[in-house]
């Protein structure tokens, strides 16, 4: 059954949807995806619309999928919008077929983030309300705890991308601009710890938040994807990462493009709709921009220091906006600790 790297084969497509009780399909077409060595295919059928994913290579072993399966289940029991997992005829939600893993999900209606406070602030509640119930998951699993928070790994991709065996054209500057994101990063790491990060209680978290893990309707989150990233860590990195994601302003197709600030708007609106639903303590609150300043170079050097390449942008153009994005967090933390700290 032979594959191809980032789409199903029709005897792939054939040989998979035979192992669920689907009925006489109807048609299926290929659904655009970020992550191009896992492809999706929405499969209509007279019982139903599905959406059939294939795991890619390093996230597709069975502990990890079950771990991330238990975990939406667990959240579709207690009405959390996300997609409900379809079982095989042999009531698995996991496929395993000639060395791939495979995942069959009922279809989620929606839109991609529309840019709207309103749905800025429905994704920080909907966060919220994944806390409130992942304080109830009893964990059977031994989930990764690792977060972007003083990682070994992170400071080690910075070496590489600091050195002249670095996956990028020698000099241009590469070794200047790492050391200084390891300063900034650094800096941050030991401001979080300052607050006391290794006593904050751990629970499941979602690892992943941002806009293009989640669907809307009307300014509202319908369904959110992707628990790939689940693990347990202190509640606050994952409100880290999502205040960051969905206040950040880009400037595509060029990084240089980008402007430095942050939408405050959005980041307050985030945190109002999070804060509406479940309170946080004020000293979680403050590690928040030293944690957005961890997020945003965490997020950029594992791609960079394995390819040079930030998706299809230079590696060194992007680290260059990271860097003017992480001094404009250090340099008006007073007015981000302003915002976060608002009530309501």
């Amino acid at each position: 059954m032979p594959r191809g790297g980032a789409h199903f084969t029709g005897e792939e497509l054939d040989c998979v949807l035979a192992q669920y009780e689907l009925g006489r399909i109807l048609e299926t077409h290929t659904l655009a995806t970020s992550n191009r060595r896992s492809p999706k295919k929405v499969v209509v059928t007279q019982n139903g619309t599905f959406l059939l994913k294939r795991r890619a290579r390093g996230r597709d072993d069975i502990y990890h999928v079950s771990f991330a399966h238990s975990v939406q289940t667990f959240l579709k029991e207690r009405g959390f919008p996300v997609a409900g997992l379809v079982t095989t005829r042999d009531n698995s939600t996991v496929l395993q077929l000639e060395g791939h893993t495979y995942e069959l999900f009922n279809f989620m209606p929606g839109s991609r983030f529309d840019g709207s406070l309103e749905a800025v602030r429905d994704a920080g509640r909907q966060m919220a309300r994944m806390h409130q119930h992942f304080g109830d998951f009893v964990c059977g699993w031994q989930p990764l705890k690792r977060t972007y928070h003083d990682a070994f790994a992170v400071r080690s991709r910075l070496r590489t991308i600091g050195s002249e065996k670095g996956p990028h054209e020698p000099g241009k500057g590469w070794g200047t601009l790492a050391c200084e994101l390891a300063r900034c990063y650094a800096v941050a790491s030991e401001r979080v710890n300052a607050l006391g990060f290794d006593t904050w209680p751990h629970q499941i978290v979602h690892g992943d938040w941002h806009p293009g893990n989640m669907l809307f309707q009307k300014g509202k989150v319908t369904c959110v994807l992707d628990f790939d990233s689940a693990k347990m860590a202190p509640i606050v990195t994952d409100v880290g990462n999502g205040v960051l994601q969905f206040s950040i302003v880009s400037g595509r197709p060029n990084p240089a493009e980008w402007p430095d600030y942050l939408d405050q708007q959005k980041l307050r609106g985030f945190l109002a709709g999070y804060k509406s639903t479940r309170p946080l303590d004020e000293v979680l609150l403050r590690s928040l921009p030293d944690l957005m300043i961890e997020i945003l170079i965490a997020e950029a050097v594992t791609p960079i220091a394995a390819t040079g390449y930030f998706a299809n942008v230079s590696g060194l153009d992007f680290l260059k906006m990271i860097l003017r994005k992480c001094r404009w967090i250090e340099d008006n933390r007073s007015a981000l600790l302003d915002d976060v700290l608002a009530k309501g």
